[in-house]
C-alpha cells in the first residue's frame, strides 16, 4: 500500500511543472482572446451599421437586387455564405446547406472560448492541490519556509486558472451572442427571398 501511495505522490507532483506551463500558455492565450474580443467588437460596431442600411433597402427592393458586398469588409464568413447563395440561384435547398454551413462554422468558432473557459479552472484546481500534498509535509516537518513556498504556488494557480476560466465564459457568451445575430441576419435573407419567390 506505501508503494502505490508513494507512486501516486510521485505521479502528481511531477505534474506540477507541466501544469505550470500549461497555465501560463493559457493565460497568454486568454490575454490575446481578450485582445481578440475587442478587435471584433470594432468590427461589429461597424457591421451592425451595415446591416441597418441592407435593412433599410430589403424594405424597398427584392431580395436579390440588394449589394451585400459591405458586409465583407467587416463579416467576410457572412458575407462568403450570401455570395454562395447567389451563385446557387437562391434555391431554398442550397440555402438550407449554406445556412447549415455557416451554423457549423460559427460553433467550430466558439470552440477555443469553450476550452478555456473548462481547462482554465481545471488547471487551477490540479496547480492548487498538487502542492497542497508538500505543503502539508512541510508543515508536518516544521519547515515554514517550504509550506510557504508551495502555498505561494497553490494560491497562483487557482487565480491564473479562475482567470483563463472567465475570459473565457466571457468571450463565450458575448461570441454566442454575436452568432444569434448573424444566424438571424443570415436567415431573415434567405426567408425573404423565399416569400418573394412564392
Amino acid at each position: 500500500m506505501r508503494l502505490i501511495t508513494d507512486i501516486l505522490y510521485w505521479i502528481s507532483t511531477g505534474l506540477l511543472i507541466p501544469v505550470i506551463v500549461l497555465l501560463v500558455i493559457g493565460f497568454v492565450w486568454a490575454v490575446l482572446v481578450l485582445g481578440g474580443l475587442y478587435g471584433s467588437h470594432m468590427a461589429r460596431r461597424r457591421l451592425q451599421r451595415v446591416m441597418a442600411e441592407i435593412e433599410e433597402q430589403l424594405e424597398t427592393k427584392p431580395v436579390r437586387e440588394v449589394d451585400y458586398s459591405a458586409i465583407g469588409r467587416f463579416h467576410p464568413a457572412l458575407r462568403e455564405a450570401i455570395a454562395k447563395i447567389e451563385k446557387l440561384g437562391w434555391k431554398p435547398v442550397h440555402a438550407d446547406k449554406v445556412l447549415a454551413d455557416f451554423e457549423m462554422a460559427g460553433d467550430a468558432g466558439l470552440r477555443p472560448s469553450r476550452i478555456l473557459m473548462r481547462l482554465g479552472p481545471t488547471l487551477g484546481l490540479m496547480g492548487t492541490l498538487i502542492p497542497m500534498g508538500p505543503a502539508l509535509v512541510g508543515l508536518a516537518a516544521g519547515d515554514i519556509v517550504s509550506m510557504a513556498a508551495n502555498m505561494q504556488v497553490a494560491f497562483a494557480t487557482t487565480v491564473v486558472g479562475v482567470f483563463g476560466g472567465g475570459v473565457g465564459y466571457l468571450t463565450l457568451q458575448i461570441k454566442k451572442r454575436w452568432f444569434v445575430q448573424d444566424i438571424n441576419s443570415l436567415r431573415y435573407v434567405i426567408e425573404l427571398n423565399e416569400n418573394e419567390s412564392s
